[in-house]
């Protein structure tokens, strides 16, 4: 009889721990992705760049988006173990804490050491992991985190890591100034929300409004911050270029940005085909075009008496409630600028040109002017710059887009009225005709519904200032 011991039964295998349940899915759907994107008859087996460069579009788009959603669920942890890495490094610890028994100053420098990115990088994922980790009681009671939407956003991989360090260090900072709780939680939502829909550019001009929204007395004291920042420097280096690096605020940036981009549009513009056209073709650019705008402008003033063409139809608007431009409490903007600035700067600038009001129109200026006349006016363009902000597509600054009729005055006897009009660039404007996409307007609003070979259920995209606006009754 043989006595030998029999196999040892097999020991359970402890289930994953549940933060990276997330990965372990995230790498099984990145699996399914990679195979399907990959043809299955002639495929060459090789490196993963010959992989790459045999999928179909279809699939390659698919890959993206796992590896995007990887990426999300993987800072996620990252900054978790970054803000228990800090809080571990501590400085009630001393020199027996984590960073510094490793050989690190700091847990920023532990971060960025074990990452291989910036300080800056590591300080984001600390900062996002302690914005959002739970806390806990003197009593040892575990509770929600500080800002549980911007966790819960995180923890579905449905916001990135920069979109959730833009909200909380925006949200902790108006802590300070003891907003309104609710209100708090409401725009934390909605910017949420944002962030879901709309890349992390847009996303920092909602964040800004918001933050102009929840601490309007502090629209000011961050102003007079910024101001003292303003700085210019020149030098000249050893082959004789001079530097120049700038720093303005918000208020003394407006003029130089406006009257630069005017003559740099003016250029772009005498470039397009026409009987007018320039002899010799115009190869600058951009960056050149703007430092021989620059120039111009020193040169006009130092001796030219007569007004820059293209500056006698510049203006800088700035939009402004009519209740904070009497009652001086509140907040406005300036076109092409992100930026918030406070009813002093608006009333300043009013008093220093004209001012342009956000609420166009009246028995005296007429908005709509059906087929009286083919181009937008001025007043028509100011009143769409209010509703679209920009390009009402990609958001590009408005000092680089056009007044466009959304029914064609040739082809399809558009009016040009406000109804009718949209702010494009000239790549939204040419990319939309080409792919016949549909727009549909109105006084507050633009909606973009794209063809059937690129949403076979055509939902309607919202795009204009409503794109990145907070819609805080919504979410609350």
């Amino acid at each position: 009889m043989d006595h030998s011991p029999g196999p040892l039964p097999a020991l359970p295998v402890p289930p994953p721990a549940q933060p990276l349940v997330a990965l372990e899915r995230d790498v099984a759907a990145l699996r399914t992705a990679w195979a399907g994107a990959v043809p299955v008859w002639g495929a060459v087996q090789g490196d993963a760049q010959v992989e790459v460069e045999q999928m179909s579009d279809h699939g390659l788009i698919e890959v993206v988006d796992a590896v995007a959603r990887a990426r999300r669920d993987l800072d996620a942890v990252m900054a978790r173990v970054a803000a228990e890495v800090a809080r571990r490094s501590g400085p009630e610890f001393g020199d027996i804490g984590l960073a510094k028994a490793q050989g690190f100053h700091n847990p920023v420098r532990l971060i960025a050491a074990s990452t291989g990115g910036s300080r800056a990088d590591a300080q984001r994922l600390i900062s996002v992991g302690v914005a959002t980790a739970e806390r806990q009681t003197f009593s040892g009671e575990r509770r929600p985190s500080r800002h549980p939407h911007v966790t819960a956003a995180l923890a579905d991989a449905t916001i990135s890591l920069e979109a959730a360090s833009a909200i909380t260090t925006m949200l902790d900072r108006v802590a300070m100034r003891a907003a309104d709780p609710e209100r708090v939680d409401v725009v934390e939502a909605a910017l949420v929300d944002l962030a879901e829909r709309v890349p992390l550019e847009t996303l920092t001009r909602g964040v800004r409004e918001a933050e102009a929204r929840l601490d309007p007395d502090g629209v000011e004291p961050r102003e007079d911050e910024l101001r003292m920042e303003r700085s210019l420097t020149m030098r000249e280096d050893g082959r004789g270029v001079v530097h120049l690096h700038a720093r303005l605020d918000p208020e003394n940036a407006a003029p130089v940005k406006a009257a630069i981009e005017a003559l740099v549009s003016d250029a772009l513009r005498r470039r397009e085909p026409s009987e007018h056209a320039p002899v010799i073709d115009d190869r600058r650019t951009i960056p050149q075009i703007q430092a021989d705008a620059l120039a111009a402008l020193a040169r006009h003033t130092l001796g030219c008496t007569r007004t820059l063409t293209p500056l006698a139809k510049t203006t800088v608007v700035v939009r402004v409630d009519l209740d904070t431009l009497v009652t001086g409490l509140g907040h406005a903007s300036i076109d092409g600028l992100d930026q918030p600035v406070s009813a002093g700067t608006a009333r300043r600038m009013a008093a220093d040109a004209g001012l342009i009001p956000a609420v166009l129109g009246g028995d005296s200026l007429p908005l709509d002017l059906g087929r009286a006349a083919r181009l937008f006016t001025k007043a028509q363009r100011l009143a769409l710059g209010e509703r679209d902000g920009g390009c009402a597509c990609c958001g590009q600054n408005i000092g680089y887009v056009e007044a466009h009729h959304i029914d064609w005055w040739d082809r399809d006897t558009g009016p040009t009225d406000l109804s009718n009009g949209v702010l494009l660039c000239s790549f939204c404007h040419h990319m939309i005709h080409r792919d016949r996409w549909q727009i549909h307007a109105d006084a507050n609003e633009v909606w973009f519904i794209p063809p059937p070979h690129l949403d076979s259920a055509q939902i309607p995209r919202l795009g204009g200032r409503a794109r990145f606006e907070l819609r805080e009754r919504d979410a609350a």
